[in-house]
């Protein structure tokens, strides 16, 4: 609710401190008093258009500041708190804004400096505003689609939907997504079979170039091997002077030596190590010898095998064993290619699902919001009656859409209040009714019956006792007092039987000080309230009799609080 407020230098208030009640205010004041220069702050205050013309003559800047307690609107906790504009104990917001001649407004929201947008945006939990002026609620569709679901309590059914609507979007991008893939991976996918048939027919192995490179060099000098082979066979082991032979005798001849003198046994291990490598030695050259296989033709195999390889090597930019691992890599993603078809039909099943679950629940929301619709009308109808307003009619108009995209996340259904407002006359939507006061008591009428569901905290009615009187006034005096149960109810009006039923009486008043014309505000007491009243039902001239009926209108307006709250 509205705790307090500041002006300065603000159109004809010079200073203005005021500090306000829950419950029901009334606000009166002779005509021109400067009644409606409160709202104008308030407007200015929750976001609205400001100009230099709203600061006074003699000043260079006007500041406007308004303080609220937030304990009980979750909602715009939630939100300041997202944006770290919460004070230390989540109670209270404080609203500033400075407007300056030279253009460079501010705005800020407790005590941090923050964007137009942010305030308005906050506005639509703090404040309704019913004037000619101003509606600043209940005119958007989304805003009174937002009425219907509160009132028939279909908050829950409704986040229900949007969740799965969420889900159903997110799997219709991801198939799409994976639509796109497929489309875009069709070039690269011929591209990249084309590579791996080309790797897959060469068939390198690691290694292969450097065996490829030892086996030319000894087919090219096949016969030099073959003769260096045979030479150092004979040497060894086949020749008549054979070094194995030769080398038997000497270590026969060490041994029996080493028999003789002791101190030369070491030559006997010396002589059969070498016996036994050069025995070693031996037997690889005639494995080797007997291995050796000089085919001519395989010099043009390995010519051509190497030129492939090189090839290859400059075409991908890569070594033999890079290209191998691109082999392997090109056969993963053609696999996961091949997958992609798969992936398409599971996340198909998935749309439809998510799509069928949102039909399901968007029925449901719309049949709940019918049968809403209906008892809304009602009890609006009812509330026009009481206002004496019994040739208004009003209407839930809904349509809904058979795409399920159509209504987004709020469902699939789009609804507008629409009301006649004479005999005869065709339905048009609430926003188009062009008589201020006769739109304030039709926003009465819907708050009253939205009193427990709707969130503003903040109710401010002006002219809403317009082209009215007598009993009719009466009846809105008691429903604005009805409505402060439930919201802080601010009224501007200048009818008694309305001003007598609130629980809290500001008084505004025009005067010139210092040849300058200024409006204050003032609470009144007792007896100064039961002057206002006798004011504003005789004129300037109170009589005996005028202030007997205003004292009389004020007992009973304390008597009837009285038996509503016993």
């Amino acid at each position: 609710m509205l705790t307090e407020l500041r002006i300065s230098n603000f159109a004809l208030f010079d200073q203005l401190h005021l500090e306000f009640p829950k419950g029901f205010l009334a606000l009166t004041g002779e005509t021109g008093g400067g009644k409606s220069l409160l709202v104008d702050a308030l407007v200015l205050l929750t976001g609205g258009r400001a100009s230099a013309e709203h600061i006074r003559s003699d000043a260079e800047e006007a500041i406007l500041e308004a303080g609220f307690s937030i304990a009980h609107n979750l909602s715009l906790v939630g939100y300041l708190r997202e944006r770290d504009l919460l004070t230390a104990d989540d109670q209270e917001l404080i609203i500033r804004r400075v407007l300056s001649r030279s253009g460079k407004n501010k705005t800020y929201v407790n005590g941090s400096l923050a964007p137009l947008q942010v305030v308005q945006d906050i506005a639509r939990w703090l404040i309704d505003i019913h004037s000619q002026h101003d509606q600043q609620s209940l005119l958007a569709l989304s805003a009174q689609l937002d009425v219907l679901d509160n009132f028939g309590e279909a908050q829950d059914l409704r986040s229900r939907y949007a969740k799965a609507y969420h889900h159903w979007k997110e799997k219709e991008r991801e198939l799409n997504d994976t639509l796109t893939r497929k489309a875009e991976q069709k070039d690269r996918q011929e591209f990249m079979e084309f590579q791996l048939q080309e790797l897959e027919g060469a068939n390198l192995q690691e290694g292969e170039e450097e065996t490829l490179h030892l086996e030319y060099q000894r087919l090219k000098h096949a016969g030099r091997i073959g003769e260096l082979t045979n030479s150092a066979y004979q040497i060894l082991y086949e020749g008549e002077e054979a070094v194995l032979g030769n080398l038997r005798a000497i270590l026969q001849s060490i041994k029996e030596l080493a028999e003789i003198d002791q101190s030369v046994e070491s030559w006997v291990r010396v002589g059969e190590s070498a016996s036994v490598s050069l025995q070693e030695l031996t037997e690889d050259l005639r494995k080797y010898r007997e291995e050796l296989d000089y085919d001519p033709n395989r010099f043009g195999d390995i010519d051509d095998r190497l030129a492939l390889i090189q090839r290859l090597k400059r075409k991908y930019h890569a070594t033999v064993e890079q290209l191998i691992e691109q082999k392997h890599s090109l056969q993963q993603e053609l696999e996961g290619f091949s997958n992609i078809q798969d992936q398409i039909q599971g996340v198909s099943q998935e749309v439809s699902e998510a799509c069928r679950i949102i039909e399901k629940l968007g029925k449901e929301l719309s049949q709940k919001r019918r049968k809403a619709a209906r008892l809304f009308e009602e009890k609006i109808q009812r509330e026009f009656l009481a206002l004496r307003m019994d040739q208004v009619r009003f209407q839930v108009k809904m349509d809904s859409h058979s795409d399920i995209d159509g209504g987004g996340m709020t469902g699939m259904d789009k609804v507008e209040f629409v009301l006649s407002a004479n005999p005869g006359e065709p339905l048009h939507p609430l926003a188009k009714v062009a008589s201020g006061g006769e739109l304030s008591r039709i926003m009465l009428a819907i708050k009253s019956v939205l009193a427990k569901a709707d969130e503003v905290s903040v109710l401010i009615f002006d002219e809403v006792d317009t082209g009215i009187g007598g009993p009719v006034a009466a009846v809105v005096g008691e429903r604005l007092r009805t409505l402060a149960h439930y919201h802080q109810v601010i009224c501007i009006t200048h009818l008694p039987q309305i001003a007598s039923q609130a629980g809290t009486h500001y008084l505004i008043e025009k005067s010139v000080k210092n040849k300058k014309t200024v409006t204050a505000v003032r609470m009144l007491k007792e007896t100064e309230r039961q002057n206002e009243i006798a004011r504003m039902l005789g004129g300037l001239e109170i009589t005996p009799s005028t202030r007997d009926t205003a004292t009389e209108m004020l007992q009973m307006s304390t008597k009837s609080k009285k038996r509503r709250t016993s």
